[in-house]
């Protein structure tokens, strides 16, 4: 039983082993992935240990003025040598510093850039079951640990190792016997920083998986604070935010409690060591076996030694934090992402039906949105999708655009299945206004030309415009087409966030257009002429619409009767009225309704 035991420990110590190695490689690859400023790197590298080496030569001065202090003996040569000295580690300190700071920032610029493209590729799937917090503080909190740890700890280390290894052979040299003495120390701190360094680790994890938690949570608050308001939230809201905090909290007096057992030990170590060497070196010192210089310059490496124990050991303290940082990032940057530019360029506007055969789609394999569609979208025509909510309207959509991929069956462009052309050249033929009309923050301008890379004139923003009804309330605003709309569009009504929207489909112009019922939030007066403007868009155009109301349905070439993923019904408005019970259900109550307002 005891040799299982101990085999089950041996492996689990060489699996802890190759993970950590692991972990080593994934840091050293990102780090050498961002092409970092090598030479300057080197440069720092070189001024930092430079700094280190005269520093290791200020006790021997010291040491010579203690034995023979006298302002006599003080010559020109030796206070320019020492003027020298002290210049040289300041100058090399700081040209130290500033590299690195320099090199350490360029790093995490390319690797926040690296991640920030990789997440605009990135399919949309993954952002399904990502809180948005949880990537923000990818991009953010953890590329901050890795910066801190390269500006700030890694020479610390290596430079801190060459004055521990330069100070020791001064002081083996000096006095072997005191040296050996003040060596006992470190096996016992060894044993105190090992364990206390692997527990930093999981702490660290802990901390920025609860770190993107809390950033979510502030960041769905904060986007949607008038919802919170109108719905009286504010108290559930806060006690939210307020265990996040806690929880922040109590990790943080995790790393307090470990702080505490490491600061007093080792300072408690040290005061000893000190006592110790300064009680033994005055009995030296007496007996004439050593001078006073010489004891007072065994003290001063003595601190040589102490401060860079202390820089090492906050390394190892960031670098804990760092691994679990470069796990997240790494994962981020290893995901599966949408290839924009492979695949056959779909760039002429011509116009080619779009047939959909035996799709189905299931967001997860035992539960199936769609199952077994088959329609062909006419070019040039307009074709109705209809069905009660659920029914997998907004999927086929978000299928259209390749958002996801289907389970099975296909989508084709004549004869040509979408998923062999690029997702650039087909997604800029698709035009798309949604029911919720998305608003960046920015200008009207900004809006009107979104995702369309190329520069437009006045007199075709304010075509557009009028075309979509918009030009009135635009030019009543105070700065017109330089007006700010507010995050998320939100100093403008939902009427006018539509008509934007709805403009910007027309300076897209695109060949296939989807509209999400484009005039859900517009009343009667508005909603006739955005239906009017919509009618001249999608001339000539293969338009898909996902309906809600007769009024879009009426003139629709073909209507879709969409039922729990399954077409039931398909047809004019004639056709499906006088055979299809649902589709006339719903068309008596929008008549109803019409009547009633």
């Amino acid at each position: 039983m005891n040799d299982q035991t101990n085999s089950e420990m041996n492996s689990n110590d060489k699996k802890s082993n190759i993970n950590k190695k692991g972990r080593i490689k994934a840091f050293a690859n990102l780090i050498l992935s961002t092409n970092p400023p090598k030479l300057l790197m080197s440069i720092a590298v070189l001024a930092s240990v430079a700094s280190t080496l005269v520093s290791l030569i200020i006790p021997l001065f010291t040491k010579n003025l203690v034995n023979g202090f006298s302002f006599d003996s003080l010559s020109g040569a030796q206070i320019s040598g020492m003027a020298g000295v002290f210049f040289l580690q300041v100058v090399c300190g700081g040209l130290s510093v500033y590299l690195l700071h320099y090199s350490g920032n360029k790093v995490v610029a390319s690797i926040r850039e690296k991640l920030w493209r990789k997440l605009l590729r990135l399919p949309v799937p993954y952002y399904d079951n990502k809180p948005t917090g949880e990537t923000i503080s990818r991009l953010t909190n953890d590329t901050a640990l890795l910066k801190g740890l390269i500006t700030e700890h890694i020479t610390g280390f290596f430079t801190g190792i060459l004055s521990i290894i330069g100070a020791l052979s001064i002081l083996l040299y000096m006095n072997w016997q005191m040296t050996l003495m003040m060596l006992v120390v470190f096996p016992v701190a060894a044993l105190i920083m090992v364990p206390i360094g692997s527990k930093m680790y999981k702490i660290s994890k802990e901390t920025q998986a609860e770190n993107a938690s809390f950033t979510t949570i502030i960041n769905r608050v904060v986007s949607e604070i008038r919802l919170v308001k109108a719905s009286g939230s504010e108290p559930v809201e806060y006690t939210n935010g307020a265990t996040g905090i806690q929880r922040l909290f109590q990790f943080g007096l995790k790393e307090a409690r470990m702080q505490a057992l490491i600061s007093p030990i080792i300072s408690l170590l040290i005061v000893i060591l000190l006592v110790c060497l300064i009680g033994y070196g005055g009995v030296q010192v007496s007996s004439g076996a050593i001078t006073a210089g010489e004891l007072v310059a065994f003290i001063m490496y003595l601190f040589q030694i102490i401060l860079p124990i202390t820089q090492i050991s906050q390394f190892f303290t960031q670098f804990q934090k760092a691994m679990g940082a470069t796990e997240s990032i790494v994962a981020i940057l290893e995901a599966k992402e949408e290839a924009f530019d492979q695949g056959n360029s779909l760039e002429h506007k011509q116009q080619q039906s779009l047939n959909i055969d035996n799709l189905s789609f299931a967001y997860k394999e035992d539960e199936p949105i769609l199952r077994n569609i088959n329609l062909e979208i006419e070019a040039g025509k307009v074709t109705a999708i209809v069905g009660p909510s659920g029914s997998g309207k907004t999927t086929l959509f978000s299928l259209l655009e390749r958002f996801y991929e289907p389970s099975s069956g296909s989508i084709r462009i004549g004869e040509q299945n979408i998923a062999d052309t690029s997702l650039r050249s087909w997604r800029s033929r698709i035009g798309y206004v949604s029911q919720e009309s998305p608003i960046i923050a920015g200008s009207i301008r900004d809006n009107l030309t979104y995702g369309i890379d190329r520069v437009f004139a006045q007199e075709e923003l304010e075509h557009a415009a009028r075309m979509a009804y918009a030009d009135g309330f635009i030019n009543e605003l105070p700065h017109q087409y330089d007006t700010e709309v507010g995050e998320r569009g939100i100093k403008l009504s939902g009427g006018q966030r539509q008509r934007i929207a709805i403009a910007r489909a027309l300076l897209r112009d695109p060949a296939l257009l989807m509209l999400d019922e484009a005039t859900s939030s517009l009343d009667s007066k508005s909603e006739e002429m955005v239906q009017e403007a919509l009618r001249n868009l999608m001339e000539g155009r293969t338009t898909v619409v996902i309906a809600h109301r007769l009024s879009t349905v009426v003139d629709a070439d073909t209507i879709v009767f969409l039922e729990k993923g399954t077409i039931t019904g398909k047809g004019n408005h004639e056709a499906l009225y006088r055979s299809h019970d649902m589709y006339r259900q719903f068309a008596d109550n929008q008549l109803r309704m019409g009547l009633s307002a």
